[in-house]
Formats: structure tokens, C-alpha cells, sequence
């Protein structure tokens, strides 16, 4: 079986016809048949899709043909984004099962560059309505323990890249929606920078926000993944025109000398639990080990990033759902539609002043980052809780560690940084300047090759 390969292993089998990408994709149907009804990490299976897909790859393998280091592996993408020919549900008895009539950007160059395409992933309601149980479709099911949450909105790929099928999938980010099950699940996430990777052909949430991203077992995958979606898109007003770069073939090990900041104040205004705080001295401690310097560092309180975050937030999503949520309220899962209509009770006066305060905050985030190369942050306070621990609108009651980098746009990769006492992985997150993806990747997988955690899977 090959379906606990990562990206870059299958792709340097597929190159040297050791492997076949139709035995890839064959292994990942027969792993997504046996656990999905388990884990409900896909909404839908494109069995027949995925064949072809990689028999076409197998074909250009025999002649020589490969696309690149993308072709022939198995991938999905989360369900508010557009891929042509199949239904956007979005996860959401609103919309109205149409197929949709183009690929979001991001899907049409992973197909392009030879993927094949494995099915539709489970997502929160509109990306936003947490776990709801009064839908058609089951929250995923976290592959350590299925009695606990996956974290959101990308859930699906992130349980289905813990479990082994798929190698790599879409995500999307708006409070930390890449980050959060990526750490929860025990994968890797990465979150751009705002605007490099086109959002065209993807359900909006907030158009100040939104971001789509890679998630994938390892950092190399990641990116291998985010070079190819990267670039230049007249189709997305928001796209900044930045072209993509070899991200994956110039990653380099040697950070020595690299000056990392922690934010420590971060940790102090919503509290780690020990494990957590354990774990964060360990990669620490890993840094330091491969030369870096590592320093403590202060941003504004980060719930001055919540507030920010959670009001444009509220207000954005609220206006794109405003005229459904007065016609059709219940046809909304109660989750999705209670913490939507908060947005209806903002005033344009507290809409502009977060405005407001969102430049503040990115200066203070340029200004933290000036002199270092990257900031360390915890992904999660611990381990991910069971379904019936959950609070009922955990956003109001405590700061998360992820709205920060949604709030500024720079961009954030989190990673695997241990387990807690109960089996779950605990990560951290590596946060960079706008645009320098390549230092945060360089330093995610540095620690990632000198940690003991890159190989440890959740048990079938």
C-alpha cells in the first residue's frame, strides 16, 4: 500500500516508474472507502474522476511525459471551492446543487500540473458554522480520536491527509481555518501571504480575509503544492500579481544564524496548557540546537487581533449572507446562522475603526518581525477537546493564536510539535514578512527533519 507516502516520496517513485499513479490512486480509493464513512472527511468520492485522471499521469509516466514533481498524485479540495462539473454544496442546504460551470483557479492549476483529483472535502458550513449536527453531513471525525474535533473550517482535508487519503489538499484560512486543523490533526498547513494565491472560483467568507493555502503531511509538500497554486490571477481583484518561485527545490536546511522571535505575550494573554508549553519549549530548544537564535519578542495583546479580526469578520460575512439569512433562516444549520447574524448587530462606526485598527496591528507585526526572520507561535493552546467539551461559541470566549496573521495577511505554516497526554498532536506555528514564504518554509523544515514527530501516524 502507498498511501502513507508523502508527496515528494510518491513523486520521486512516480519519476523512477516504481510506483504507478494509478496504483496510487487505486490505494487512496480503497483507504477513502474503508474510513470515510468513519472519519466523513468527503463529502463526495469521484471514483471514476480519479481513475482517469491517473491513467492519463500513468500515460505520460510510460512516455517520459511527466508535468512535473504534481503529476500523478492523489489530492482533493475542500467544498467551497469551485471545481468544474460538480456541485459546491459548501455544506450548506442553501445552495442549490448546480455543478459548477469552471474550476477555481487554484483547482485548474493543480490539475493542470497532473493531480488527480480524489473528490470534494468536508468543510464548516460556508466555512464558518463550526460542527453542526443539524445538517445533512457529519462533522469530520478527528483520525486520533474520533471522539474529538478536527478543528475548521478546512476539516476534511486535514482529517483526510492525517489518515492517509490523500497526499495533499485545498484549504482555506480566514481566522485560521488551514492552521487550525493542520496543528489539530497532526499535518501541515500553510496560510500565504494575502493574495498570492488566487481566490477566484472560491465562496467567499470575507473579502478581507480569505486566503487559500496547501495542507499536506510534510513541509516539502506544502511546498511543492504552493508553487504550483501561486501567481498571478486578472480574475481575483484581491490577487497582488506576485509571480510563484521554486519554493520546494530551494528549501534549505541551514538556519543557522536565523533570528526567531517569540511571542510571548501571545501565550501569556490566553494561557498554554502544560503540554503545550512543554511542547514550545522543545522546538525552541530544537532551534537553538541548529543554530538559531531565538528571543523573546511582544506584539499587541492578541485580543486586539481578535477584536479586530472578529468584527470584519462578522460584518463581511453577514452582508454576503444577509438576504438568505432573512428568507431561509432555518435552512441554515443553527450554528452557522446564530454566529452569522452577530454581524448584523455591528455599526458602520465599529466596522471603521477596526479598519483602523488592522493598520495599527500590521505595523506592529512589521515592526516585531524587523531584524528577525520569522515568529514562533503555538498553534492551539493544547490538544484538540472531545465534541461534548466544545464551548458554544468559542470565538467570543478566548483569543485564538491564528486570527493575527489573517488580520495582517503575512504568512504563517504550522507544523507538528509533539503530543499531548491524551495521543494528539500539538503544533506551532513559523510566521514571516509578506511574500517571504521561502524563510518560514526553510525554517518549518529544519525543525521538522530534526524532530521525532514527521513519521508518527494515527493508527487505522
Amino acid at each position: 500500500m502507498t498511501e502513507m507516502l508523502s508527496i515528494a516520496e510518491a513523486s520521486r517513485l512516480i519519476e523512477a516508474k516504481k510506483v504507478s499513479p494509478l496504483e496510487l490512486a487505486q490505494d487512496a480509493l480503497t483507504k477513502i472507502d474503508r474510513e470515510n464513512e468513519r472519519l466523513k472527511a468527503f463529502v463526495l468520492v469521484t471514483h471514476e474522476r480519479a481513475i482517469i485522471d491517473a491513467q492519463a499521469s500513468e500515460t505520460r509516466q510510460m512516455r517520459g511525459e511527466l508535468r512535473g514533481r504534481l503529476d500523478g498524485i492523489p489530492i482533493a479540495h475542500k467544498d467551497i471551492i469551485d471545481v468544474a462539473d460538480i456541485p459546491t454544496t459548501c455544506q450548506s442546504r442553501i445552495t442549490d446543487g448546480r455543478p459548477a460551470s469552471t474550476d477555481a483557479t487554484s483547482v485548474r492549476k493543480l490539475m493542470d500540473a497532473g493531480t488527480t483529483m480524489m473528490g470534494k472535502l468536508a468543510t464548516h458550513e460556508f466555512a464558518m458554522g463550526g460542527p453542526s449536527f443539524d445538517l445533512p453531513w457529519e462533522p469530520p471525525r478527528n483520525p486520533w480520536d474520533t471522539e474529538r474535533y478536527a478543528a475548521g473550517s478546512s476539516s476534511g482535508t486535514g482529517v483526510a491527509i492525517a489518515a492517509g487519503m490523500i497526499m495533499g489538499g485545498t484549504g482555506t484560512d480566514t481566522g485560521g481555518s488551514i492552521r487550525l486543523p493542520s496543528t489539530l490533526c497532526g499535518v501541515t498547513g500553510l496560510k500565504p501571504t494575502f493574495g498570492l494565491v488566487s481566490r477566484a472560483g472560491v465562496v467567499p467568507l470575507s473579502h478581507s480575509l480569505d486566503h487559500v493555502g496547501p495542507m499536506a503531511w510534510t513541509v516539502e509538500d506544502c511546498a511543492l503544492l504552493l508553487e504550483t497554486m501561486a501567481g498571478p490571477d486578472l480574475a481575483d481583484p484581491y490577487n497582488s500579481g506576485r509571480h510563484s518561485r521554486r519554493y520546494a527545490a530551494s528549501l534549505n536546511r541551514n538556519i543557522s544564524g536565523k533570528k526567531i522571535g517569540v511571542v510571548r505575550n501571545f501565550h501569556e494573554d490566553q494561557p498554554l496548557t502544560v503540554p503545550m508549553s512543554d511542547a514550545l519549549r522543545e522546538v525552541e530548544a530544537t532551534l537553538s540546537d541548529l543554530g538559531a537564535e531565538v528571543l523573546d519578542i511582544r506584539l499587541p495583546p492578541l485580543q486586539d487581533y481578535a477584536a479586530c479580526g472578529w468584527v470584519i469578520h462578522l460584518v463581511e460575512s453577514f452582508a454576503l449572507h444577509e438576504h438568505m439569512l432573512r428568507t431561509r433562516w432555518h435552512a441554515y444549520g443553527k450554528e452557522m446562522r446564530e454566529r452569522v447574524a452577530l454581524g448584523a448587530f455591528i455599526s458602520g462606526a465599529d466596522f471603521q475603526q477596526a479598519l483602523r485598527m488592522r493598520g495599527d496591528l500590521i505595523v506592529a507585526m512589521r515592526q516585531g518581525l524587523d531584524g528577525l526572520d520569522a515568529l514562533l507561535i503555538a498553534g492551539t493552546a493544547g490538544e484538540a477537546a472531545k465534541f461534548t467539551e466544545l464551548a458554544r461559541w468559542p470565538f467570543l470566549g478566548s483569543a485564538s493564536y491564528t486570527m493575527p496573521m489573517d488580520v495582517t495577511g503575512f504568512p504563517a505554516i504550522a507544523v507538528r510539535a509533539g503530543f499531548g497526554p491524551n495521543g494528539m498532536p500539538l503544533g506551532v506555528q513559523f510566521v514571516g514578512r509578506p511574500f517571504q514564504e521561502q524563510g518560514i518554509l526553510d525554517i518549518a523544515y529544519a525543525y521538522e527533519q530534526a524532530s521525532q514527530w514527521k513519521d508518527r501516524r494515527p493508527a487505522a
